[in-house]
């Protein structure tokens, strides 16, 4: 099994360039399944999960080519998708393929959209909290599904298609979000989805269907109206950047010091992060081919954060910040409201020298002079990265194990990461 190895103490210069967004790029993926035609997808992050998810796709019936394979291509830009569901062949989305990747679990969308029928198994995923299903039930119900339980899979079917229908989440749910607009696209008549998520992943995959031929309203807003219509056609779509690589990187370099630019990065699509992250003392800077992140030698201020639903903060750099936040010069809370489950590398950090308390839902820091390096474990994938960060500033060395949780959501981390200066490497076991 691979490890990172890493030796503190270098500060990051250069350019580093953000990838495509993994948490755009698998609903995007699926979204595949609801046209006979080509979907073609440019700037797709070359990751554990995106080609898990390709595999799961083929089991369907998805035929699919890659571009961006040829040697003596740039490895760090992002690779072209060509998938074509033409004919499926299978609606029955196995157990041992689905337990891997939660995410998956969103065919069961477009497949009883266009089929009229789905098995599914229940997912499985990071161990970050319950993410019940309740929601993509609920939802498909309101659209005329018929759903019942058996054995760990979903059985759906439909009387003739989807129908449209009113659905109000309880809850703001990313996942809940992609599978209902994707399954209401080719639902008869119209589907109003309320308390809908507003993450910039949510509103790429809305704008990727609208050039398929969707008619949605209210892209970017809590409220989507969406037309069903009789089929979708074929279309080119690049990913958004990744927002959540933005801010991790961001945080490296407040973490080190030193000067960095994020190329492709936007920063219409971070501003809750990024005004924290400048209360720490961080220079943000808006320029012609990304943003420019720059902390000179001056101590890290202490800042409290509370994560939200977009636009607040993500609880998907929550990790990240509280290893900033460990070199801080004072205390900082961090309130995490969106999974009950997220404070398992505070443990980890502890290694590392951290001084952390928890209480509940609340993690308490208290800012240190300095971290040692120490051989840590990682427990999924936002905490992972959060114990590089922290490494790129301890004394002496530190070993990250299990970065096969890094891999699901990082595209050569370490090659982005030693281009930059850092003394960082993968050691295979």
């Amino acid at each position: 099994m691979d490890k990172i190895r890493i030796v503190g103490g270098n500060k990051l210069h250069g350019t580093l360039p953000i990838s495509g967004a993994k948490n755009a790029a698998l609903p995007l993926m699926i979204a595949s399944l609801l046209t006979e035609e080509t979907l073609t997808l440019e700037n797709v992050p070359r990751l554990r999960d995106v080609a898990q998810l390709m595999q799961i796709l083929s089991n369907h019936g998805v035929d699919y080519s890659v571009d961006g394979k040829r040697a003596g291509q740039n490895l760090l830009a992002g690779q072209t998708l060509h998938l074509s569901a033409s004919g499926i062949v299978d609606t029955t989305a196995p157990y041992d393929l689905v337990s891997k990747m939660r995410a998956s679990f969103w065919v069961i969308g477009p497949l009883l959209a266009r089929m009229g029928q789905a098995r599914v198994s229940l997912p499985g995923g990071c161990a970050i909290g319950t993410r019940p299903v309740d929601f993509f039930i609920d939802g498909l119900k309101a659209l005329g599904a018929n759903i019942d339980i058996d054995r760990g899979y979903i059985v759906a079917d439909t009387n003739g298609g989807l129908k449209g229908g009113r659905v109000v989440f309880p809850k703001v749910s990313v996942g809940a979000t992609h599978t209902i607009m994707m399954a209401a696209t080719l639902a008869k008549g119209e589907t109003v989805i309320e308390n809908a998520a507003r993450e910039p992943e949510v509103t790429d995959l809305a704008n990727c269907l609208v050039g398929m031929g969707a008619k949605i309203e209210g892209i970017g807003t809590d409220t989507l109206h969406i037309q069903g219509v009789e089929g979708l056609h074929a279309y080119r779509h690049p990913v958004v950047a990744d927002r959540i690589e933005t801010g991790t990187y961001a945080m490296a370099v407040a973490m080190t010091g030193g000067e960095v630019v994020l190329e492709g990065a936007r920063a219409d699509l971070l501003q809750s992060a990024f005004e924290v992250l400048s209360r720490t003392g961080t220079e943000i800077t808006e320029v012609e081919n990304g943003i420019k992140i720059f902390r000179n030698g001056n101590g890290i201020e202490p800042v409290d954060i509370v994560t939200d639903p977009f636009p607040g903060f993500p609880t998907d750099l929550q990790a990240q910040f509280m290893a900033l936040m460990t070199r801080a010069k004072g205390t900082s809370k961090i309130t995490e409201t969106i999974f009950e489950n997220r404070f398992m590398h505070v443990q980890e950090l502890a290694r590392l020298g951290a001084r952390i308390s928890l209480d509940g839902q609340v993690a308490t820091v208290h800012g240190v002079d300095h971290l040692i390096g120490a051989p840590v474990m990682a427990t999924d994938l936002r905490a992972s990265v959060s114990l590089v960060i922290a490494g790129l500033v301890a004394e002496g060395e530190t070993e990250v194990s299990r970065v096969y949780h890094l891999d699901r959501g990082f595209e050569r981390l370490e090659d982005k990461l030693s281009a930059c200066g850092a003394v960082i490497e993968r050691i295979s076991a």
